[in-house]
């Protein structure tokens, strides 16, 4: 069973829609058929040259309004690194991720030992932990609880700073009371960034759009993940929701769940592939996705899946939904209800 859960441009700061994206994609397409044009013109040397330049490296997006330009695709947190005494099968994954050149990289303390795969393959500080974006949570809603929790982090990711700190798989309107509450996790979100612990603050949520949509309008949250695959539309839907939300005040937007805990595979129509499910989440509007590896090969896999991304066409994507309509409560079966 497959695993658990840009190079197109990005028009950040302005609606993003299908139409538009295939017409910018046509746009970059045209410029470059001139470029090869203008090459064979100056002869066959320079053509050679072309080829050999050609980008085989992963794209980058922009993390909203962050500055930061993370990889469109970023290593989870769940496969391998969700798992316990698992250190040696757990460090290639993470190695061959850095190698590959993937740069954004996905933890929490509520995944065994993720932390500690990390915090070991990256070697520290003096590593190559300056060169990604790293991020992990607290899933505790209490200032000091949150606070503990980022201390041990850092601890055992071996660095003094987090790029990313998410208030981790908000629920209900009940978790933001909590959290914005006078001992509430955002007071630890607070003063960690006023300390140099954390750079910039997410929350995480697959379970209802309408909690984290609400969770924006109570806080200028830098990032936000949530769940996004090909079933989505046919259910309590994210991206006619959540992701517009954010687009509109530059929030930057993280996929997970891409492949549907690895169901997709099992569930889903022999048309939809891991590529084109992948190509279908990387034509929204998004910053980065995240997948759950358990060997370096599904890493390559991945890598050579975003490297090979060009935008869907709105008839591919509508294709698409209809072929996995008919199992779409499988596929989102980590949604309300």
């Amino acid at each position: 069973m497959r695993r658990s859960s840009h190079s197109a441009p990005v028009m950040w700061g302005r609606r993003l829609t299908r139409r538009v994206l295939l017409r910018r994609g046509f746009t970059w397409g045209a410029l470059l058929s001139l470029g090869v044009l203008w090459m064979k013109i100056k002869g066959g040397a320079a053509l050679s040259n072309l080829a050999e330049a050609a980008p085989t490296a992963l794209p980058t997006r922009p993390l909203g309004t962050t500055g930061l330009h993370p990889t469109i695709i970023g290593l989870g947190g769940e496969g391998i690194l969700r798992t316990t005494g698992r250190m040696k099968h757990a460090i290639p994954v993470i190695r061959r991720a850095l190698e590959s050149g993937i740069t954004y990289f996905d933890t929490a303390p509520a995944y065994q030992q993720s932390q500690d795969y990390l915090g070991e393959a990256l070697g520290g500080d003096q590593g190559d932990r300056p060169k990604i974006v790293l991020a992990s949570k607290t899933h505790d809603r209490t200032r000091d609880g949150s606070l503990h929790l980022l201390e041990d982090s850092l601890k055992r990711l071996r660095t003094d700073h987090l790029d990313v700190w998410q208030l981790h798989d908000l629920r209900s309107l009940e978790d933001l009371d909590q959290i914005f509450a006078h001992d509430g996790a955002i007071h630890a979100v607070e003063e960690a960034k006023a300390q140099g612990l954390i750079r910039f603050v997410g929350m995480t949520g697959h379970y209802d759009p309408a909690v984290l949509v609400e969770g924006l309008r109570r806080y200028p949250f830098d990032t936000v993940m949530c769940s996004l695959n090909v079933a989505d539309r046919h259910r309590r839907p994210f991206q006619t929701s959540l992701v517009p939300e954010a687009h509109q005040r530059g929030t930057g937007l993280i996929a997970m769940k891409v492949l549907a805990q690895g169901l997709l595979p099992q569930f889903a129509h022999p048309s939809v592939t891991t590529a084109k499910a992948v190509h279908y989440v990387l034509s929204l509007p998004i910053s980065t996705l995240i997948i759950g590896c358990r060997t370096p090969q599904e890493v390559e896999e991945d890598v050579r899946i975003g490297t090979a991304f060009a935008p869907l066409s709105p008839d591919e994507m509508t294709q698409l939904e209809e072929a996995v309509k008919p199992v779409a409560r499988q596929l989102s079966s980590f949604k309300r209800g």
